[in-house]
């Protein structure tokens, strides 16, 4: 068992590399895991809006451990659903008892961001606080982000379908039941090299595809390359 009073890391939406979130009873069993066990969550939340495509839905779970009573700490990117790659920009958010507890939290992050980086770049930081700061901008942005999660999940149906017309002899189910940015393929390190070399298509080597980077122009060429390289022909 987790020895009692650990920090546990979980991915809050959008489980990477794997694609595959818990329930909310599941997060249930897992918030109560945490409470007997007076563990403190750590959240991961890199892909808010990627999951369900509701980005206050992919909250969920966070919001159901704070319900619950958890001190929580979240560390949060908006490299990819605000499209601020260049910017590097987040945010650390911990959940404590008290005024008193906050301040003393505060006064230790601080002990450890001053010889860090001190004073962080502002401008993606100020593009995030201002759309965030607004009812009507945090929608559009909320609806943009239903828009890519969407486009996404077209091209995880696209994907599937084109390699079971060409016969494979591989069940590619877990591409459509996966969510989020990345599909965990299932293919071996040897043949992801061999992707690589043949088809100049790159991934992880574990088998992790990029879903972001399939598109309606290069999914059948993807699907075929997959398919070359699975079946050995």
């Amino acid at each position: 068992a987790i020895p009692e009073g650990s920090c546990v890391l979980l991915h809050a939406c959008a489980h990477n590399p794997t694609g595959m979130d818990p329930t909310m009873e599941q997060w249930k069993q897992i918030s109560n895991v945490a409470k007997e066990r007076n563990l403190l969550p750590f959240f991961d939340c890199a892909y808010q809006g990627f999951a369900s495509g509701d980005a206050r839905k992919d909250a969920a779970a966070l919001r159901m451990f704070v319900e619950d009573g958890h001190n929580i700490a979240l560390v949060q990117s908006f490299s990819k659903n605000f499209g601020l790659y260049g910017q590097r920009v987040g945010a650390l958010s911990v959940v404590a008892d008290t005024p008193d507890e906050a301040k003393r939290v505060l006064s230790q992050l601080k002990v450890h961001i001053r010889p860090s980086y001190s004073n962080p770049p502002r401008h993606g930081a100020r593009i995030v606080s201002k759309i965030l700061s607004s009812e009507k901008k945090t929608d559009e942005f909320v609806e943009q982000c239903m828009g890519m999660a969407k486009r996404i999940d077209s091209m995880r149906i696209k994907l599937r379908n084109t390699l079971e017309e060409l016969g494979s002899s591989r069940s590619w189910e877990h591409i459509t039941k996966q969510i989020g940015m990345f599909a965990f393929s299932g293919m071996s390190k040897d043949e992801v090299v061999a992707l690589r070399e043949k088809h100049h298509i790159y991934c992880t080597l574990d088998g992790r595809i990029s879903m972001a980077g399939v598109t309606s122009k290069n999914v059948e060429y993807i699907a075929k390359a997959i398919h070359d390289v699975t079946e050995g022909k």
